[in-house]
């Protein structure tokens, strides 16, 4: 496993109105194997700062390392929408995510991450055959299948409707326990941060503006002794630097 540290990190854009940096001077560590959520209002750099960790872009000052096990790491990302190609079943779509594999070792991948989601008896099912919770399971098996060293959520639980965002969590937390990653979580719902995450970065101005441990066993419920109160806490801070930051 693998953690993740950013040292005074910089991304910026050019446009019409002059540059931009919705990431700046950025320094946070994501420790090697836990869930760390970054929360934030829309355009504080959540979304550029995963790509960035991702490789898709790349910092305009500062740096990433990854310190663990000496390879490059195994990155995998799980989008807002699943993104599943529609002609293709449900094992086509998981299959492609290792199919520079030999087809022996792609179809051991395959039938082991339909197990960890339980998709097994829908294998074979076309997308448009699937519920929306289903759907973003197919897109989680996808990313599990290579077995990263490194899971990127953006906003991957965001589209779904309240019930089966939390029977979403539930499942996803009973993967982890059997294959524990380093895990960032972009995500705008302090609720979600407080029910998944071991720390909680909460970015403004293109940089981390405070950071919250969440020191509660798993499964978690908001019934939880105290944890309800944390996601106050977070919340009311989120609200009160949100309305700071418009005046």
């Amino acid at each position: 496993m693998y953690t993740i540290t950013c040292e005074h990190l910089t991304k910026t854009f050019e446009s019409d109105r002059g540059p931009t940096s919705p990431i700046n001077d950025l320094s946070v560590t994501f420790e090697q194997g836990t869930i760390n959520a970054v929360i934030g209002q829309s355009g504080c750099g959540k979304t550029t700062l995963l790509r960035m960790l991702a490789g898709l872009d790349t910092p305009t000052s500062g740096r990433i390392a990854f310190k663990g096990e000496g390879h490059d790491p195994r990155i995998s990302i799980v989008f807002q929408e699943p993104r599943l190609f529609p002609w293709f079943t449900v094992r086509e779509n998981i299959r492609l995510s290792v199919r520079h594999l030999p087809e022996a070792e792609q179809t051991k991948l395959v039938n082991e991450a339909l197990a960890l989601v339980r998709l097994e008896h829908v294998a074979d099912a076309m997308p448009a055959e699937l519920s929306g919770g289903m759907a973003q399971r197919v897109g989680l098996a996808r990313a599990l299948c290579p077995k990263p060293d490194v899971l990127l959520l953006d906003e991957a639980f965001s589209a779904l409707d309240a019930l089966t965002r939390t029977r979403l969590y539930e499942e996803f937390m009973a993967i982890y326990a059997v294959v524990p990653m380093t895990t960032v979580l972009i995500t705008h719902d302090v609720t979600e941060a407080v029910l998944l995450a071991k720390k909680i970065h909460r970015l403004g101005s293109g940089h981390v503006e405070a950071e919250y441990d969440v020191p509660f066993d798993y499964p978690r419920r908001l019934s939880s002794p105290g944890l309800a109160e944390l996601s106050d806490e977070i919340f009311t801070e989120f609200i009160k630097n949100e309305k700071g930051d418009r005046k």
